[in-house]
């Protein structure tokens, strides 16, 4: 699959997108753009993070590689190589860096850094994390024959690998720093972004002053960043009495509605299919999860359609889909979807066939605790509609919610029965959105303590694939093995809805929301 291919599978509905584009303005210097995050990033490791939390503070002070372009999405576009060639057999990409890049300390930046960055992610020490491990198995070697030089052998021929190298959580870090300590990024924040990290106030505040050496031309537009932790519910007064002037991530449909009675033409919003879901996860090694009967009558009790409907009214909530995005090219079409347990359309059907599965598996008056976040949106309606869900076939949730980071460490523990998370595509790649259900032996994002040798062995399949329409039928039994292993499943899909001031230009939306968080086009029209 190109970016060809993923720009037909892609689906966006932007409201709003018919203004002047940025392009056909002046950008000004100058200001101080503040902008609301509704969580706290529960670490400073790009590597080790799938977060939003973590790259709307983060972004801003690193470069990648290569990068989505957030203006011509989902193409792939130069940031710290300025050009590539690939070899005849595509097994071979050579990469030529920009000179004259510095770190925000003054030291140079080489291939020897980006070879230490992405050797990080792919092999990483002993004692550091990497969450997209398994995405870069295929890379076989990474070189730094010269300074300005880094080439990238892989196992096969790979026509997404550019897509993979992209994503936004591959931070550049300095190997110097990497070989000192390799747990420096959790720690630190060294990067040769636009921004230079100024101060973090735990629960308060995350602040950021324009790097006067970064390396494009003029950029960056803004002085500096004020990234503003608030909850959600401050979200509203917030733009209302000034204090912020964007939120990157979503706001929901009544807050649009509020705001734009509010605010009129001092306010501009954009929405866009979104590449998150919530996600419920099963504790496989606690009873009685590690039985597919009592994971796929807790799935079966979900009525997705008719939730969909309720619940995209009232939260960022919408589209029922399966692993991978609904309007992606490799996701299951509803017709497929609708035939495998948890997602059929007739409800009372769904429920007649989970009550008989608790039954079967001698489970009577099933109780467990819903792990959750204590993010408004869209977690606690999430929470609240399994609650009710689970009554409908006998069973009863305690919902139990808590900040972002001490929920990431339960899960990542194994403390807990059956969790709520955010599961977010990076870009339009299916192999990243797949982690997550691989074997727990092969990759850190599974959350479920389970070994899928079935899923594996697809997942292996898939990307060995040579053709579209090879990838295409290896996708679809993906997901199926997935959703019938019920290990994992989705909830539903989000919708994004993004709301800024008309002050701020140069910002785009996309279905990804780690996409574009760097702020070096940003600029503020006063």
């Amino acid at each position: 699959m190109n970016a060809h291919l993923l720009r037909l599978g892609l689906t966006l509905a932007l409201a709003g997108s018919l203004a002047v584009p940025a392009s056909a303005q002046t950008p000004k210097s100058g200001g101080t753009l503040t902008y609301a995050v509704t969580a706290e990033a529960p670490t400073f490791d790009c590597h080790a993070t799938t977060t939003y939390a973590a790259i709307h503070v983060l972004a801003p002070h690193y470069s990648l590689l290569v990068k989505i372009d957030q203006h011509d999405y989902p193409k792939v576009k130069p940031d710290l190589a300025e050009s590539w060639t690939v070899s005849p057999d595509g097994l071979t990409y050579t990469f030529k860096l920009r000179q004259g890049v510095v770190f925000h300390d003054g030291a140079p930046m080489t291939s020897a850094d980006v070879k230490a960055s992405l050797d990080r992610i792919r092999k990483p020490p002993e004692g550091v994390v990497s969450v997209r491990k398994a995405a870069f198995e295929d890379i076989v070697d990474i070189a730094a024959p010269d300074p300005h030089t880094v080439v990238m052998t892989l196992k096969a021929a790979d026509p997404q690998i550019l897509d993979l190298i992209a994503l936004p959580f591959n931070c550049i870090f300095r190997a110097e720093k990497l070989a000192a300590d390799p747990q420096f990024p959790a720690k630190n924040i060294l990067g040769t972004g636009p921004f230079v990290a100024t101060e973090h106030v735990a629960g308060s505040h995350f602040t950021g002053k324009r790097f006067d050496k970064y390396f494009e031309p003029g950029k960056p537009y803004l002085d500096g960043f004020k990234a503003q932790m608030m909850k959600a519910a401050a979200l509203a007064p917030g733009f209302q009495g000034g204090q912020i002037q964007a939120e990157f991530r979503s706001i929901t449909p009544a807050e649009r509605e509020r705001l734009a009675a509010a605010m009129g033409d001092k306010l501009v919003t954009t929405e866009s299919p979104w590449l998150c879901k919530v996600e419920m996860m099963f504790n496989t090694e606690r009873k009685p999860f590690d039985d597919i009967r009592v994971r796929r009558a807790v799935s079966m009790a979900l009525d997705r359609w008719g939730g969909s409907d309720a619940l995209s009214k009232i939260s960022i909530m919408k589209a029922v889909g399966g692993p991978l995005r609904p309007g992606n090219v490799y996701a299951l079409p509803p017709e497929e979807l609708a035939k495998l347990p948890g997602f059929g359309r007739d409800a009372e059907v769904e429920r007649v066939a989970a009550r008989k599965l608790l039954d079967e598996a001698g489970v009577k008056d099933l109780k467990f605790k819903l792990t959750n976040r204590n993010v408004s949106q869209p977690f606690t309606p999430a929470g609240v509609y399994v609650v009710d869900q689970m009554r409908r076939i006998g069973v009863t949730a305690e919902h139990v919610q808590m900040d972002v980071s001490t929920q990431k460490k339960s899960i990542a523990a194994g403390d807990y029965d059956v969790a709520l998370d955010g599961f977010c595509g990076d870009n339009e790649d299916p192999r990243p959105v797949l982690l997550a259900y691989l074997s727990k032996s092969r990759s850190p994002r599974n959350m479920t303590r389970n070994e899928a040798p079935e899923v594996d062995a697809l997942f292996d399949k898939y990307k060995a694939a040579k053709s579209t329409d090879e990838q295409k039928a290896i996708a679809f039994d993906v997901q199926k093995a997935i959703i019938s292993a019920s290990y994992s499943v989705p909830v539903l899909w989000y919708n994004r809805i993004v709301a800024h001031t008309s002050e701020v230009k140069g910002w785009k939306i996309t279905p990804s929301h780690f996409v574009g968080q760097n702020l070096a086009d940003v600029w503020l029209d006063k």
